[in-house]
């Protein structure tokens, strides 16, 4: 399906968390070992949430979720699209309304991705520079 047959929204109030939890317990590398109320949490204090639907039936097809400061800093997490509709630029869309269209516009942006370097980068995410350092979970 093209692009335009789905819809992004930050409502939150428009989000199915049955179907995000199904995602990120099941497709995502990164959230498998979350438990449904850590993502339920994570949802709640999110700063802001994407999701993106299937205009025709209303369901939920990609979600991205960031955590911010609200004035210069946020983290993007949670990027994850629906197997069965990948390849529509739905992920793209979430990101554009999600960094360029959103109240972090101007925002430093983080995120961790094993394999997704390529679409990141077209948002202007690279290399971190010498001012950036991270500390691992202890987990």
């Amino acid at each position: 399906m093209s692009a335009s047959h789905y819809e992004v929204s930050a409502d939150p109030a428009r989000l199915d968390r049955d179907w995000i939890w199904r995602m990120l317990s099941t497709e995502a590398y990164w959230g498998l070992q979350r438990a449904r109320a850590d993502v339920d949490l994570q949802i709640d204090r999110a700063w802001r949430v994407v999701g993106a639907y299937d205009q025709t039936t209303g369901a939920q097809v990609g979600f991205a979720r960031s955590v911010s400061d609200g004035v210069a800093f946020a983290y993007l997490a949670d990027v994850i699209v629906d197997p069965g509709h990948r390849g529509a630029a739905i992920g793209k869309r979430m990101l554009r309304l999600m960094i360029d269209e959103g109240p972090g516009a101007e925002f430093r942006w983080t995120l961790f991705t094993r394999d997704a370097h390529g679409l990141y980068e077209k948002f202007g995410f690279a290399e971190p520079d010498e001012t950036a350092m991270v500390r691992p979970a202890r987990r």
